[in-house]
């Protein structure tokens, strides 16, 4: 689902199409800190589909072990990047700096940040910004070109066309994250036809959203508004810096300013967020409902926050109040420090409004968890947990269909990615309908193929996997260990008298015994 990292390999060279960051449980982002599955200094070219950190978040790593060559991406995925990168390398820097104040208590190895802010800063000067619509050369014998993806302010889709000596070029297109119809600010999505590959994300290959309208979706928001201020508590809404921030800032402004909900004050506690408003401010004229934008960001109720000292504050207000903080899935960021402070309140409500990985902090208060552990500390969780899958950047599976539909005729396979297993399976079942002599593969990671003039064939590389199948888009040990903490603490907690409290840590003890050689399973 996340981590999107592809390698074009031909006789005379070696390109990327996106660079991203993995997220979910802690054995995937672990992989962030693992050496690439290449060779960075072989690598000639990155084209790059959109700003998000699952997509573009590795790059200054590429750059920090010796790419030198040109990250190609739009003039708007450029701007993003500009603050998003150094924005990720911040939080490493704090969180490892944090994480080893730890490790020195505990005796523990020091770790470093995956990168730096100064990485990232010498990562931008490889940036070459292009036009949508407008072929570019890559490398040596690859030419591309960018499609509106819908997703997000400057996505895009990728067009490649590859020289195959006297045979016509090999015509590829990667989907990038393609947004849903009735997108607030974006318009859309676009494609080119006649393709010979088609590589497509599946993140929501399993869900149908219905035809949603922007008013229906506003209605949608208007009640959770409502059940939270009557719950008397904060309203907190974990949400991705980018695009998503201000798509509810435009429909909370837009809901208070019609008085059907109470104008109440709106935190965006995001440095991110903050910067990521200016450049949506500059690309304005480029958007749908830029001046509604505009009028959301300047409205006299949103307060941006800078410092740690004034996110800190805002928990300190009584009554209701809005709190939109990153990250979206709570694995990272401000947002932890708010569910820190408010989850165990009854009348707090956190409402979640994009995807939820597997393995993160947000899936598994999703699943109902009534303890989580959140910077090493348990917290009961008694807050209202809500859901509005109307914001999704994603298109849903019908929507994905129709896309895949419009780029007919493919003349060889498709190839389904970024999505979980239920997604990838459901999508592949739909899109198995529209042709019945295009093949669908769905890849596993650090799996390899070549593109013949016949279609695909899988071959070895000789590359050691990173992660088993059955290790990606799962709940992994860390995730285990911490429910077990979790549930051992409840247990001792739930006994009567010492007696009770003693037995269950001496049974907990014996289960601890290493087991005999003969006994093992």
């Amino acid at each position: 689902m996340t981590g999107s990292c592809f390698e074009i390999e031909t006789e005379e060279t070696r390109i990327l199409v996106d660079c991203g960051m993995f997220q979910g449980s802690k054995s995937e982002r672990a992989l962030n800190y693992e050496p690439f599955p290449f060779e960075p200094t072989s690598i000639d070219a990155v084209i790059v589909t959109h700003a998000h950190i699952d997509h573009s978040g590795l790059l200054p790593k590429l750059v920090k072990q010796g790419f030198i060559g040109h990250i190609f991406a739009t003039v708007a995925t450029v701007d993003l990047c500009s603050v998003m990168l150094p924005d990720s390398a911040h939080i490493q820097e704090m969180e490892v700096e944090q994480l080893n104040r730890r490790n020195v208590r505990r005796g523990r190895e020091m770790v470093a940040p995956i990168y730096t802010q100064e990485d990232a800063a010498a990562c931008m000067l490889l940036f070459r910004p292009e036009q949508y619509l407008l072929w570019f050369p890559v490398a040596d014998g690859i030419k591309a070109r960018f499609w509106n993806a819908g997703h997000l302010l400057g996505s895009a889709s990728v067009e490649i066309e590859i020289e195959r000596g006297e045979s016509s070029a090999l015509r590829l297109l990667f989907s990038g994250d393609i947004g849903p119809h009735h997108k607030l600010l974006q318009f859309e999505p676009e494609g080119p036809v006649d393709l010979d590959y088609l590589i497509c994300e599946s993140t929501y290959g399993d869900r149908d959203r219905g035809d949603v309208s922007e008013k229906q979706r506003r209605q949608s928001l208007h009640d959770e508004v409502l059940r939270a201020a009557e719950a008397g508590g904060p309203l907190i809404i974990p949400s991705f810096a980018v695009e998503r921030t201000q798509e509810l800032l435009v429909d909370l402004s837009l809901l208070m300013k019609d008085g059907s909900v109470p104008t109440t004050s709106i935190f965006v506690d995001s440095p991110l967020a903050t910067r990521a408003s200016e450049i949506f401010e500059r690309h304005a004229a480029e958007i749908e409902n830029g001046e509604v934008l505009l009028q959301a960001l300047s409205a006299a109720n949103v307060h941006f926050t800078e410092t740690v000292e004034q996110s800190k504050a805002i928990n300190k207000i009584s009554g209701n109040f809005i709190v939109i903080a990153a990250s979206g899935m709570c694995d990272a960021g401000r947002i932890r420090h708010h569910l820190k402070a408010n989850v165990w309140r009854r009348e707090a409500t956190l409402l979640l409004v994009g995807f939820q990985a597997q393995g993160t902090l947000g899936r598994i208060l999703l699943d109902g968890a009534n303890r989580v552990r959140i910077q090493g500390e348990e917290i009961e969780v008694k807050a209202q947990i809500r859901q509005l899958d109307l914001y999704s950047g994603h298109a849903d599976a019908r929507e994905l269909q129709s896309w895949v539909h419009k780029r007919f005729p493919i003349r060889h396979e498709i190839f389904l990615t970024h999505g979980e297993e239920s997604g990838l399976n459901a999508l592949k079942k739909r899109l198995s309908t529209l042709s019945p002599t295009t093949g669908i593969i769905d890849p596993i990671l650090d799996e390899a193929f070549e593109l013949t003039k016949d279609g695909a064939r899988r071959v070895e590389t000789g590359r050691l996997r990173r992660l088993m199948p059955t290790d990606v888009a799962h709940l992994d040990w860390h995730n285990e260990l911490s429910r077990l903490l979790l549930d051992i603490n409840q247990a001792v907690g739930n006994q009567a008298d010492e007696q009770g409290r003693a037995t269950v840590i001496r049974r907990l003890r014996r289960a601890l015994d290493p087991v005999p050689e003969g006994e093992r399973v």
